[in-house]
């Protein structure tokens, strides 16, 4: 069993180990802790099993990877971690009836979709991967920080949103187009929504490249040095809000379905996953269709003749209807580097980063890895 072997089963343990922690915190305050809107999606027995998983995983792993003398202190912090868990109550807590809060924290949605991201990417890039990247990586820590924020948070962020584009929607009225779209089948709005969506979030990715005020905000996501499913989490807290209301105006304008929204929604958050990662399958002609990892790789490659191209999440269609459409016909070619051209301009960590776009054009010496 080699070093990085030795390593990922400390790390793996302590992330369970936290993550278990953090879900029986959600048993005890599911009022402050948990989303409404997400507890609808899984069940009481559905949660317990998963805790369970996580205890014993992080119990495994930490204990051999003490045994076998390797990180023992961040071993620990899983085995730890999962200890005080267990004397919280474990899978056995128990809770009353889940009242209202005016507000709550997503951290069930942050433990649910990290564990599983990780359980389905990790293997997937180790195994199918273009590029032989640790899951330990330099920058992994702050990209997890992104993922905590992006997710624990999502309640406050769907509140700024909805401010923002709400009062908007509501001057514009487009009886006739709105009619014309509802009288439609959902898949068609889906597909149609998929669209609008897209351009409307492309032209705002342009101005982000070429406002430069704008760019210092972007700037933190392309600041990734490695990319893979985790990549796409580092987004500056102003982008995401900038971002999901371009993209949501639109669709409440045009009056879709709420259905068709909520499968829209679905598509962002695997998309944006797997556009990011890692991954060198060949997917021949349907590199033309859809927003798949080298087109998007291409979008972040530290290469002066791909700064102003490829500006699509979901369909290359919108890039070649803007002029901005470049892929390399040999499917073997892939960026060599990634990151911002001026890497001194972006600090390392997510609080620094978070600062940066408002320090002006500041150079740092510690810059992002």
């Amino acid at each position: 069993m080699d070093r990085k072997r030795r390593s990922f089963f400390a790390y793996s343990s302590a992330l369970l180990g936290l993550l278990s922690l953090f879900a029986v915190l959600c048993f005890h305050y599911p009022e402050l802790l948990t989303s409404k809107e997400f507890r609808e999606v899984y069940t009481e027995g559905f949660a317990r099993n998963l805790l369970l998983v996580g205890l014993s995983a992080a119990f495994g792993l930490g204990t051999l990877a003490i045994l076998r003398d390797r990180n023992k202190r961040i071993a620990l912090i899983g085995v730890g971690s999962a200890t005080l868990a267990v004397l919280l109550g474990g899978t056995n807590v128990q809770f009353d009836g889940i009242g209202q809060t005016p507000y709550s924290l997503g951290l069930d949605w942050f433990v649910i979709s990290l564990f599983f991201s990780a359980l389905v990417f990790v293997p997937l890039e180790q195994y199918l991967g273009k590029r032989r990247i640790s899951p330990l990586r330099s920058g992994w820590r702050t990209d997890v920080a992104y993922f905590f924020m992006s997710h624990v948070l999502v309640q406050f962020i769907l509140i700024l949103v909805t401010a923002s584009t709400s009062t908007i929607a509501g001057l514009a009225a487009f009886p006739v187009l709105k009619n014309a779209i509802q009288s439609l089948p959902v898949w068609a709005q889906f597909l149609i929504a998929v669209f609008v969506a897209d351009l409307a979030q492309a032209l705002l990715h342009r101005a982000y490249h070429n406002v430069p005020w704008l760019w210092r905000f972007h700037a933190v996501h392309h600041s990734s040095r490695e990319m893979d499913w985790l990549a796409g989490s580092r987004i500056h807290f102003v982008e995401i809000v900038l971002t999901r209301s371009a993209v949501l105006l639109p669709l409440l304008v045009l009056g879709f379905s709420a259905s068709a929204v909520n499968a829209y929604v679905i598509l962002v958050g695997l998309q944006a996953v797997l556009a990011h990662a890692n991954l060198g399958i060949r997917f021949g002609v349907l590199e033309y269709l859809l927003v798949l990892p080298r087109y998007h790789h291409w979008h972040h490659a530290r290469h002066q003749d791909y700064l102003d191209v490829n500006y699509a999440i979901h369909l290359p269609l919108v890039d070649m209807l803007m002029g901005t459409f470049k892929l390399p016909r040999k499917q073997e070619d892939w960026p060599e580097e990634y990151g911002v051209m001026k890497l001194e301009t972006v600090p390392r960590g997510i609080v620094e980063q978070h600062l940066m776009p408002f320090r002006g054009g500041r150079k740092y010496d510690e810059y992002v890895d």
